[in-house]
């Protein structure tokens, strides 16, 4: 059985950072590409960042761009998100997602989410 688990969500003030765990584990880890998206209250889910499965390329959104950083451990079979400059905008709910390395490539995985909150 395939499980991503989100970590490391909290309340944090503005300026401040948080560092955002997905734990893997049901699936060989290494094969996929990671993403976390991130939903807020009455808004559509949007994409933050992505890494390929050997953790050599990444894409930011260019609303993270500069203060998130996506990496990975494939030894741990952990993903991580390091937010910096949080902004309250970046409020939402954050997810994991592992993506298929074989067509139609998608976020095949979901985790449960983990809530960040900023205060301003």
């Amino acid at each position: 059985q395939v499980q991503l688990v989100e970590s490391g969500g909290g309340l944090v003030q503005a300026g401040g950072s948080l560092r955002l765990s997905c734990a893997a584990s049901g699936l060989t880890f290494s094969s996929y590409a990671m993403g976390w998206f991130r939903q807020a209250p009455g808004k559509e889910r949007e994409f933050v960042a992505r890494i390929g499965s050997n953790g050599a390329s990444t894409l930011h959104a260019d609303s993270v761009k500069g203060r998130f950083t996506i990496s990975r451990d494939n030894a741990k079979n952990t993903g991580y998100l390091q937010m910096n400059s949080l902004k309250p905008e970046d409020t939402a709910v954050y997810y994991c997602a592992a993506k298929t390395a074989a067509p139609p490539y998608e976020y095949k995985y979901w985790g449960q989410g983990t809530q960040v909150t900023v205060s301003s």
